[in-house]
């Protein structure tokens, strides 16, 4: 059955502010390369391009007080914000091209300040190898890259958890985690007490994808805004060794189609985040051709027509 999809703004952010490893910031032009834009209009959706947001450089400079390069996140996450919004407000998709994962503070904000105008609930699914809930207080390395989902649910420094004028942007009952298999030691001990909903490898191993899939989605209706926060690490590095933090163990390719079909299934989708694609680890976009198959699967492709 043929589904309509509001017409889509892609974003570049190109920069790995955030990361531990460069090369994150040329994951906008791998994408569009592999041919982001025109597999989308394939599929029957307008597209926009709006090219690549500006924001400062990476200094590659080491932790202060617990965060690598807060101001320049901020910096970057603020364009983010500014720019999602405004095409949400225009009726349209905000694709993001990212760039590394600290992006979805400023792409979630906007989602979360958007349903908060306009009366919908939120769902966020974060596709992801790692739960992304590290603090200051307890993180390993400084990278802002795994506080992303902390700061959203207003634990973290006041100019990420207040991006938006308000804190927190989500509660942690309104985002689902999948793909889970590395978690820091201290960050499984927040993320135990903060009650977030993983369906980590085990558990997917366990009961399998599909089942994962409709308890992550159960309560998804009408009324709600669908995010989906696709971190390329999400994948088993055996088919998607472009990114700079690979953990053996995730999700194959078709597993990972399932989970993209299931998504377009439920028709809810109302916005995407692409980020911590790397290529300068990749081989020959090969990583960033399979992302693109992948979210061609977000929007209907299928292997049959299905009701």
């Amino acid at each position: 059955m043929a589904r309509s999809y509001p017409p889509v703004s892609l974003i570049g952010v190109p920069t790995d502010i955030g990361a531990g490893h460069r090369g994150a910031s040329m994951g906008p032009e791998a994408l569009r390369i592999a041919g982001i834009g025109d597999a989308l209009a394939a599929r029957g959706v307008e597209v926009r391009d709006c090219g690549n947001l500006a924001g400062p450089a990476n200094p590659w400079q080491p932790p202060d007080a617990g965060y690598r390069h807060l101001d320049q996140v901020v910096e970057w996450n603020r364009a983010l914000m500014l720019a999602s919004l405004r095409e949400l407000r225009d009726g349209r998709m905000p694709v993001m091209l990212g760039g590394d994962h600290c992006l979805a503070v400023g792409s979630i904000t906007a989602v979360a300040r958007h349903c908060r105008d306009t009366g919908r609930k939120l769902r966020v699914l974060w596709l992801d190898a790692h739960s992304d809930f590290n603090t200051s207080a307890v993180t390993p390395s400084g990278n802002v890259h795994g506080m992303p989902v902390a700061c959203l649910c207003g634990l973290g420094p006041q100019a990420l958890t207040h991006l938006g004028g308000y804190a927190p942007a989500m509660r942690p009952d309104q985002i689902r985690q999948i793909g889970i298999r590395s978690v820091d030691p201290e960050e499984k001990r927040l993320v135990k007490q903060h009650g977030l909903d993983i369906y980590d490898m085990r558990y997917i191993d366990e009961i399998g994808m599909k089942r994962v899939m409709e308890q992550a989605l159960d309560g998804v209706d009408a009324d709600t805004h669908l995010h989906v926060s696709f971190d390329v690490d999400f994948l088993d590095p055996g088919i998607a060794p472009g990114v700079g933090t690979t953990v053996p163990g995730g999700p194959n390719y078709r597993e990972a189609q399932l989970v993209m079909e299931m998504i377009a299934d439920c028709g809810r989708m109302g916005s995407l985040d692409i980020v911590e694609l790397n290529p300068a680890l990749d081989h020959c976009n090969r990583t960033a051709q399979l992302a693109v198959d992948l979210v061609e699967s977000l929007f209907g492709k299928s292997t049959l027509m299905r009701d």
